[in-house]
């Protein structure tokens, strides 16, 4: 199985062996799966419904089972971000759709990944994928206006704010605002060979 190296993921703060790569999650990997979610249940489950989806081992594999048909179909993709061979967190593109050039991207971690610049660097290399291998035009970036940290991704992306949905998502019982971030494919590469 391949892996994208993401450089050093102790953000200079010491830790584990340093070494942080993403990785392609695939069903067979249900119980390491779940067992990343339940080390960060309480903490990726504030902004994100995950958690709730992902509670034994049977839930796990179908939802990894999904984003492997997602895969096959050309529709969506799941990977898995380790920080010294440990699964800490994952980046996803909820939707892919090559025919409209458009793709949704998702992101979570647990407690211990957090402040490394990991979500940043996986972006980066899913996105650099999307846009020059897949032709993607626009990727979008889904947030509840309350997750100032997966706002703040946003932003060091170089994405732009397009707007907000007033308490467009229900989640646990309370109406949610959203806030919908996005780049164009020529802002990416422009951005990424000022860099």
């Amino acid at each position: 199985m391949y892996a994208i190296p993401l450089g050093d993921g102790d953000g200079g703060h010491g830790g584990r062996d340093g070494s942080a790569e993403l990785r392609p999650l695939e069903p067979w990997q249900a119980g390491e799966f779940l067992a990343h979610m339940d080390r960060g249940r309480e903490f990726i489950g504030q902004h994100n419904g995950l958690p709730d989806v992902v509670t034994d081992l049977d839930s796990s594999r179908a939802f990894l089972r999904t984003y492997a048909d997602r895969a096959a179909a050309d529709t969506g993709r799941l990977y898995g971000i380790r920080w010294g061979g440990t699964l800490v967190g994952g980046f996803l593109l909820r939707r892919l759709d090559v025919e409209q050039g458009v793709a949704e991207a998702g992101c979570w971690l647990e407690p211990a990944a957090v402040g490394k610049g990991l979500v940043t660097r996986a972006a980066r290399a899913v996105i650099d994928w999307a846009v020059e291998e897949r032709g993607i035009h626009r990727v979008e970036w889904w947030v509840s206006t309350e997750n100032t940290a997966s706002i703040a991704v946003a932003r060091r992306l170089g994405m732009t704010k397009d707007g907000v949905l007033r308490e467009s998502f229900l989640y646990r019982g309370k109406r949610h605002d959203e806030e919908i971030w996005s780049v164009l494919a020529p802002e990416w590469r422009a951005a990424r060979q000022a860099s």
